[in-house]
């Protein structure tokens, strides 16, 4: 089986779970948490390389994880935007990650229309389910059906790692056949100057949110 690998990058609204699905599929802590919209500020990319199996080849998945989309009001959310629209070109696979627990509105369809523009394959990774009952699962899949043509839809809880087995077998069935973009021993672009950088900025913001 050939090598497969690409640029898969990540979309979807503030609080909607990008950075954490991110961390989870890496396996270690590359983008900050919080309850705070608009925690990350910049495009950070994961990088996994996954090994040979029966029936699965090896390949190196790019995640790239992006600011939440939202309608630009002032210079930083318009750096933050030009950020996503960036992460669009070029990239193989969208993962569009939406908050299952919430009801479908105004900023969704913002995020879905800026999928649409985009072209590229999409799959939609509707997260949170440990915290949703089933009806409301099926409602909102078919929903979501109805306004747009995935090529997957996958149920996942990013925080309690339900169904990422399964979005990185689709991943790598849906990237094409490539080389190796970075060495097998790394798991981001990012020096580790900006990271702990990130992790101090973080605990301010968790600071904040006790005050």
């Amino acid at each position: 089986m050939a090598f497969r690998s690409g640029f898969v990058s990540i979309i979807g609204r503030p609080n909607a779970g990008k950075s954490t699905l991110l961390n989870a599929l890496v396996g270690e802590k590359l983008a900050i948490v919080t309850r705070k919209p608009q925690t990350t500020r910049n495009r950070i990319q994961g990088i996994i390389n996954v090994e040979r199996k029966t029936k699965r080849p090896a390949g190196q998945i790019v995640l790239v994880d992006t600011p939440g989309v939202h309608k630009p009001i002032n210079s930083l959310n318009r750096r933050m935007m030009k950020e996503v629209y960036d992460a669009l070109e070029g990239c193989d696979l969208l993962l569009l990650i939406a908050d299952a627990t919430a009801r479908f509105g105004a900023g969704d369809k913002f995020v879905l229309d800026i999928v649409k523009k985009g072209g590229q394959p999409c799959f939609l990774l509707l997260n949170k389910i440990d915290v949703l009952d089933k009806q409301r699962l099926l409602t909102l899949i078919a929903e979501y059906k109805e306004r747009h043509e995935f090529a997957e839809v996958i149920p996942i809880s990013a925080m309690k790692r339900e169904g990422l087995d399964a979005l990185l077998a689709s991943v790598m069935k849906a990237l094409p056949e490539g080389p190796r973009y970075f060495p097998k021993d790394q798991i981001t672009d990012q020096p580790e100057r900006f990271l702990v950088a990130e992790l101090i900025r973080e605990q301010v913001l968790l600071a904040t949110e006790q005050e």
